[in-house]
């Protein structure tokens, strides 16, 4: 293990990220808000901190293993986490205890959207810009872990189709191609942006709301700068603009690289995932919308259409938008929305969950075991796109359900010691540990009323979905720190 070299990138990377704690202090400056001096005490605190870790290492230059990867990657979202923190502990409005701050940090880079705040359209200007934008660099950062990063630590999903998409997906290596994804995957992230926040601009909103939100749909994050969330607006036009970009989103930013590198629609035609992820969002829509209007949720089948569709593209996307208090709705509808989020968005996009390549290729693997019951010595390969997948890639998709499976358990057997009831302690897990954000019971609104250990629990399941399960449970084994 190449701890030196690890402890450089680490020093690094906090260097960079006092960086982005600068924008709030002018955002700060223009509205008056009084939090300025918040933000740049933050960022000298983190840049110092960098440097610290930076000075001694500032030598090593070994080239780093796929073991040191790992690490390097939890080390990136766990002490970012931790630095993103600290504006948020310092400030006195909102008053944060460190563990709501950290909850809240980890919260917004993971573009979980859970939250403890509550009173959002009292804050100052620059705390609810400082929220959006923590969303909006995990979100990148997301892009580049799935893409560049997970694939050559061979964890994640995108190995599951490298074989069937050309492209960027092809190289399993670090070369300079890594770097000219990422920046082409910049180009394209930052494009939806702007042009989400300029859509949401010219359907009424103001200039900060519209920058605001256009940051945590692009990420799929979920805050708001209002605590009616996008309800607050009370307009159809702005709701079907975050519906349009959410399902952007929530689709694999390799194939928004290819669509825009060739100019066709072919990628997305073509595409297994893509059509299982708009089938599934669409059959959803479809039961929402029907239940809601049958049950007489709303009177007209209008606002039934309106409501329904908003909400489960926000939910089955994992954004978490929200325009009703939807853990209220009749029947089994709130547990079927949040069933959604399991599935979550594709893989490569800042959706979370477990990405619809896992669970088409456990459909098809069921599907498989059933036909076997009846012909036991037929040779029938699972295919993705009319290729067949290699066993490995099936028998790691079942691992990696079975570690997850596992790690909802104990977090949510660990919640409920702590007093929460099974309602709250299971939504809870699922919408954090598929980086949703609102979840049933206590926790349908915010996470305010809930206890630190299970705050802190739910942080570390943030983390664990978010790196998809098994980057973060290796470092709990004796094999990795073995020599």
């Amino acid at each position: 293990m190449h701890f030196l070299s690890i402890q450089r990138l680490l020093g690094l990377m906090l260097m960079l990220f006092s960086a982005a704690l600068l924008p709030p202090v002018v955002v700060s400056w223009l509205y008056h808000d009084g939090e300025m001096q918040v933000f740049l005490t933050g960022a000298a605190a983190v840049f110092g901190l960098g440097l610290l870790c930076w000075l001694p290492a500032q030598g090593s230059r070994e080239e780093l293993r796929v073991r040191d990867g790992f690490l390097v990657v939890v080390m990136f979202w766990l002490v970012l986490g931790l630095a993103g923190a600290l504006p948020l502990a310092l400030s006195e409005r909102p008053v944060m205890s460190i563990t709501d701050a950290v909850f809240e940090s980890i919260s917004g880079l993971t573009t979980t959207g859970a939250t403890v705040i509550t009173g959002l359209d009292k804050l100052p200007a620059s705390i609810l810009f400082y929220r959006q934008q923590l969303q909006w660099l995990g979100g990148m950062g997301i892009i580049v872990l799935a893409v560049a990063i997970m694939p050559m630590l061979g964890v994640g999903g995108m190995q599951l189709y490298r074989a069937e998409t050309p492209g960027p997906l092809k190289d399993t290596k670090l070369t300079p191609r890594i770097t000219e994804t990422a920046k082409a995957l910049w180009y394209i992230y930052l494009g939806l942006t702007i042009v989400c926040g300029g859509c949401y601009w010219l359907a009424g909103m103001s200039a900060f709301d519209a920058i605001g939100h256009s940051f945590s749909t692009v990420a799929i994050g979920g805050f708001s700068t209002h605590d009616l969330s996008i309800g607050y607006f009370k307009s159809s036009t702005i709701e079907m603009i975050a519906v349009v970009f959410m399902l952007l989103a929530g689709m694999n930013y390799a194939l928004h690289f290819l669509s825009w590198r060739s100019l066709s629609l072919k990628p997305y035609i073509k595409d297994t995932e893509v059509k299982a992820y708009l089938g599934v969002i669409a059959m959803l829509i479809a039961i929402t919308v029907v239940y809601l209007y049958y049950t007489h949720t709303f009177v007209y089948f209008s606002e039934a259409l309106h409501q329904g569709l908003f909400q489960a593209v926000s939910i089955a996307t994992t954004t978490g938008f929200t325009t009703s208090e939807y853990y209220e709705w009749p029947g089994f509808l709130p547990v079927l929305l949040l069933f959604a989020s399991f599935i979550g968005g594709c893989t490569g996009s800042t959706g979370g969950g477990m990405k619809v390549i896992r669970f088409v290729l456990l459909i098809k693997q069921g599907r498989r075991e059933l036909m076997r019951l009846v012909h036991p010595n037929a040779q029938m390969p699972v295919k993705v796109g009319h290729k067949p997948m290699p066993d490995r890639v099936v028998n790691a998709v079942w691992g990696f359900f079975a570690a997850y499976v596992g790690s909802f358990v104990t977090i949510m057997l660990f919640l409920m010691a702590t007093g929460l009831d099974q309602v709250t302690a299971f939504s809870a897990v699922a919408a954090c540990m598929n980086n949703l954000g609102p979840g049933l019971g206590n926790v349908g609104g915010n996470y305010v009323e809930i206890n630190d250990p299970a705050k802190w629990a739910l942080s570390f399941a943030m983390l664990l979905g978010r790196l998809e399960v098994f980057t973060l449970l290796i470092l709990f084994t004796r094999t990795f720190w073995r020599r």
